[in-house]
């Protein structure tokens, strides 16, 4: 199987992952048009699993190191598998609820309050399962992103105050911090049940990243027949939604979605094999500097603060300044 070798590659792969965990929701917004987020949900988790599959019968397979990806499967340990599989129940519910965020209040203002809280809760839970890097310039990095959320938060304020979007952003803003607090659990779950301290040689019953984020993946789809299914008959917004409407769509609508999930998986699949040169706090970190990827399209792709007073502006100028300099303080902290 494919094994990142050194440190600075390790920070290009979750680099790579912020770029696709901040991206697939451009893929929500562009079946919008059509297509209620939560049949939309369903070809992403889709994607997801299929990324899964390819990613361990190609990098997890060749080559000479460490285990192959069906040898990886077979042997783990009932432990090991359930905690990979709890990981995928976990990161499921938290990203239903910010696929509502993102269709009520938009993809620059649900990515900064939800995976920007995430981040925060994140790198403490992932830190205190496996310390690596310096604590110091780790923590000052999180403490930057968090002020770069407060201030996206203040911004969506200001744009919407007293309006009718305002009252709908509000319960996405809500919703967001929901699904913050619950996906800052999932990536510890998984990081656990992996040997990320000897891929060449895993310890037996152990997951390498492969395995893991395809069991991980089964968790997701599992978990979807009931998550989706309650959000479907319940939704945050609109009417419910029925099982019929979904095998209606076009094939080009079904692409969209696992389009979505192929690329979330990537970023994913990713962030796992840094994992083990990067340490999982320093790589769930990395990746969930997606918010400010997502912000980006949000503000000038999709034009969600278009008309913002220049006050509004200044903020968000602000946010994208301290997102960038505590993600760069978040890589230097793993070189120390």
């Amino acid at each position: 199987m494919f094994i990142v070798q050194n440190y600075p590659f390790a920070v290009l792969l979750c680099v790579i992952t912020m770029l696709c965990w901040g991206s697939w929701g451009n893929t929500q917004k562009l079946a919008a048009k059509t297509w209620r987020y939560e049949l939309f949900y369903w070809d992403y988790v889709i994607g997801i699993v299929l990324l899964s599959l390819i990613s361990g019968f190609t990098l997890g397979t060749f080559g000479d190191q460490g285990r192959s990806f069906t040898d990886d499967i077979v042997q783990v340990s009932s432990n090991n598998f359930w905690s990979a599989f709890l990981g995928g129940i976990i990161f499921n519910a938290s990203n239903i609820l910010l696929s509502a965020s993102i269709s009520l209040a938009g993809m620059s203002v649900a990515f900064p309050i939800g995976v920007g809280l995430a981040l925060v809760l994140g790198v403490f839970i992932n830190y205190l399962g496996a310390p690596k890097g310096d604590p110091v310039i780790l923590f000052l990095g999180v403490a930057l992103i968090v002020i770069a959320v407060i201030l996206n938060g203040i911004a969506s304020g200001k744009k919407s105050s007293g309006t009718e979007e305002s009252k709908t952003k509000k319960k996405g803003i809500i919703i967001a911090i929901c699904a913050g607090i619950l996906m800052s659990f999932f990536y510890r779950f998984v990081a656990s049940a992996m040997d990320l301290n000897n891929l060449e040689n895993p310890t037996p019953g152990m997951l390498t990243p492969y395995g893991a984020f395809f069991i991980f993946s089964l968790g997701i789809l599992g978990s979807n027949f009931i998550f989706n299914t309650f959000v479907m008959r319940k939704p945050f917004l609109g009417e419910p939604v029925s099982y019929s409407r979904y095998f209606k769509g076009s094939l080009k609508t079904h692409s969209v979605g696992i389009l979505g999930g192929v690329i979330w998986g990537i970023g994913t699949s990713l962030s796992y094999i840094a994992a083990g040169k990067a340490g999982p706090a320093i790589s769930y970190a990395l990746g969930q500097g997606a918010p400010m990827i997502a912000a980006l399209w949000g503000v000038f792709i999709w034009k969600e603060f278009k008309g913002s007073p220049k006050s509004v502006n200044q903020l968000l100028i602000g946010m994208f300044i301290l997102f960038i300099t505590g993600l760069a303080l978040i890589v230097a902290s793993g070189g120390n």
